[in-house]
């Protein structure tokens, strides 16, 4: 299932992304030692530790043998083996002293391969690669200026990761997208948020990051231009680390952490420094990503803190929604102010900012509605809505505004559909409907920078994309806003398969 998405606008990715070197001895025992692959205190886990350590050892001396035996087996010496032949063999190998010995035997190098030639170009069982697949091999790497990236929170068979999608536009007017690396996660992901905060350098810069929030209560923050990374290059609150062996009493959590999973992150984009997280601990935090530090906790809801949202107009303005069917509006310049709060009718699933109008925010709710609300109609009472929509017939999930048009609304949900309004004059009206095959809708995202595409995760865990220009409705109602040439509108339900990656499923309507 794919539970997350987010975009990275183009032209932030390195164009080839730096592979991280294998851990050393000494960097994986630090990692066992921290705690980071959950190892147990208890004894018997330790032994067990040394046993399995000890076993990979053992079994990495066997593999070094046997290759060493196969690599004489395959010298042109003679073309049988036999009881003679083997017993030289296994006195030029000395297994006797193996253990003993410091070198061991460089099986393509002077022990072997340099006995009867020159040089490895001119040993047959030493191919070279393909110049041509070389060339293939970096030209799927490269990340162009021209692309965009998907960021998708994706779990399969108990298996955990974040999965880099590389997503361009062909010269055609086609779309072409691929599984670019992936990142495994320690823990369930439950949301995302992209942001360019460089938090390697002091002072911050330009970056290529994702901040995870999961079943965990700490966030980890990934370097996206990175591969085969093992650790996030930051992470804010967790568990502390147990510095006496013994039975568990209690959990120890370091100052200004969670203490229960993470369910919604937002960073402002205006304050960068800035990350808010919404938790099951019915808290709502913001975190000073530079100095890596809780920077304020807010206290006012009383049930589980789904979503949280900056205003990109004003940066001191964040909304929280939660489970107590209250939405809360704080300005961070004042610390002491509790905030307006204003109720709904059911669980708050999602908060959305409109992006062409900073007076306006919506919400969308565990009953399917979703509801729109003026921050200048605020009050002790909170905000009255302006207008309720009755979106789907089970949890609206996800909602998305398109940054290019205004006023074109996306909805995801739980009921399959993902749908299209427009929300003129606080009158919403549907402009397109469709089951896009991703089962239950669990996030939707418009691109920035790429019109009118929208991305769609879901329970099936197929990403898709849909160019929502095809759609009639859209075109002529908000196709003025486009710079690109309207596609052809597509039959009803027909789908079109770009490109599959290991049957995960990559698709585009």
């Amino acid at each position: 299932m794919i539970s997350a998405i987010s975009w990275v606008p183009k032209g932030i990715a390195r164009a080839i992304p730096a592979e991280v070197e294998p851990p050393t001895k000494e960097e994986i025992e630090e990692i066992i030692k921290s705690g980071t692959l959950d190892r147990s205190d208890d004894s018997e886990n330790e032994d067990n530790d040394e046993m399995d350590l000890d076993a990979a050892k053992r079994a990495g001396d066997i593999s070094q043998a046997l290759a060493a035996a196969k690599a004489l087996d395959m010298t042109p010496k003679t073309s049988t083996f036999g009881t003679k032949d083997m017993t030289d063999a296994l006195k030029e190998l000395n297994m006797d002293n193996y253990d003993e010995e410091d070198d061991g035997i460089e099986i393509f190098s002077t022990a072997i391969g340099d006995r009867y030639y020159p040089s490895n170009e001119m040993d047959p069982y030493l191919k070279k690669d393909d110049e041509d697949d070389d060339d293939d091999e970096i030209e799927d790497m490269t990340i162009k200026a021209t692309d965009a990236v998907i960021i998708c929170a994706r779990t399969d068979d108990d298996i955990s990761q974040l999965q880099v999608c590389v997503f361009e536009e062909l010269e055609d007017g086609e779309f072409n997208f691929y599984s670019h690396h992936d990142i495994i996660l320690p823990a369930f992901p439950l949301c995302t948020a992209w942001l360019d905060f460089d938090i390697k350098k002091n002072g911050g810069g330009k970056g290529n990051f994702v901040a995870v929030g999961t079943m965990e209560p700490a966030i980890e923050i990934w370097d996206l231009d990175l591969i085969d990374e093992l650790q996030p290059c930051l992470v804010l609150g967790g568990v502390a680390k147990k510095k006496k062996k013994g039975k568990k009493k209690g959990i120890n959590y370091l100052e200004g952490s969670h203490t229960d999973s993470v369910l919604g992150l937002d960073w402002n984009k205006k304050e960068k420094k800035y990350l808010a997280s919404a938790s099951a601990d019915n808290s709502v935090k913001i975190w000073d990503i530079e100095a890596g530090i809780c920077f304020a906790t807010r206290n006012g809801h009383s049930d589980k803190v789904q979503a949280v949202a900056w205003n990109p107009h004003a940066p001191n303005a964040l909304l929280s929604g939660s489970f107590d069917h209250s939405v809360i509006l704080v300005d961070m310049r004042y610390p002491s102010h509790p905030g307006f709060k204003s109720v709904v009718t059911a669980d708050v699933e999602c908060l959305a900012w409109d992006p062409h109008d900073e007076n306006s925010f919506l919400v969308s709710l565990e009953d399917g509605t979703v509801q729109g609300f003026d921050v200048r109609t605020a009050s002790s009472e909170g905000c009255k809505p302006s207008f309720t929509l009755h979106a789907h017939d089970k949890p609206v999930s996800s909602i998305t505004f398109c940054p290019t048009a205004p006023k074109l609304l996306a909805t995801g949900s739980t009921d399959k559909m993902v749908k299209l309004w427009d929300l003129s004059n606080n009158q919403p009206s549907c402009v397109a409907t469709k089951n896009l095959k991703a089962g239950a809708v669990f996030s939707t995202s418009f691109s920035e920078d790429c019109p009118f595409l929208l991305a769609i995760g879901g329970s099936k865990g197929d990403l898709q994309v849909w160019d929502t220009l095809t759609e009639t409705g859209v075109a002529r109602r908000f196709g003025k806003y486009s710079n690109r040439k309207p596609p052809a509108p597509r039959e009803e339900g027909a789908e079109q398969e770009i490109e599959e990656d290991d049957d995960e499923g990559l698709s585009s309507d």
